[in-house]
């Protein structure tokens, strides 16, 4: 009956690999057919993915501390309202209250999409990360005599030479550089100047509900592009 390999055979036949390894410009070239790569820790110890996360980081920033003065102002807006009430007919309070609602909503979905805008800069800034970092990635292939690069994380086991994460991260911090553009969120509405416009008399606050946090950035623990 045939048998699978086990874990101590295959790194032995791993190992037996290594002495075909070759010399080139005085140092060994690990040679083989696939190599392995950690694409997150690439992205996250390079200084160029660590110089997009860092824009990135002050974009969401930025964010959240607009969204927390936005909800301020609407917080004492909202006030101002109430106070009113009592001094306005229903039906000249009415039309604040709606128009105040209107205006909670409009703000509300306006940050939900700077939000939305700042996640698809994300990704999108990882994309071009690993674009230009192909042609590097492609030259160390060629060098170790390799026809395929899988994720690190795809492999059950391979032998430590063949994971070209190290030398990827030096090569990418030698050669390519980061050049940041505008990362920040774009200016919020002005909360002030019109009448207040938002909870219907009976709800009374309960439409100034937080505003949505941006999504942290990737590879960041969950609450910090």
């Amino acid at each position: 009956m045939r048998r699978s390999l086990t874990a101590p055979v295959l790194a032995a036949m791993l190992g037996l690999a290594a002495s075909g390894a070759s010399a080139q410009e005085g140092r060994p070239v690990f040679v083989s057919p696939i190599l392995t790569l950690d694409q997150d820790r690439l992205f996250e110890d390079s200084k160029a993915g660590q110089a997009v996360d860092e824009q990135l980081e002050a974009a969401t920033a930025a964010l959240a501390a607009e969204n927390r003065r936005i909800e301020a102002e609407l917080v004492a807006e909202e006030r101002a309202l109430t106070e009113r009430r009592a001094t306005l007919p229903p039906d000249q309070f009415r039309p604040l209250a709606e128009a105040f609602d209107h205006k909670v909503e409009t703000i509300r979905a306006t940050q939900d999409r700077k939000a939305r805008e700042l996640g698809q800069k994300r990704e999108e800034k990882r994309q071009d990360f690993f674009r230009k970092a192909l042609p590097l990635l492609a030259g160390i292939v060629r060098e170790r005599g390799a026809v395929a690069v899988l994720a690190r994380d795809a492999v059950v086991l391979s032998a430590g030479q063949v994971d070209i994460t190290d030398e990827a991260i030096k090569l990418l911090d030698e050669r390519v550089v980061f050049t940041p553009d505008d990362g920040q969120a774009p200016d919020a509405p002005a909360t002030g100047g019109e009448p207040p416009s938002d909870p219907a008399p009976e709800t009374g606050g309960a439409l100034l509900r937080p505003m949505p946090a941006p999504a942290p950035p990737r590879g960041a623990t969950e609450g910090g592009d």
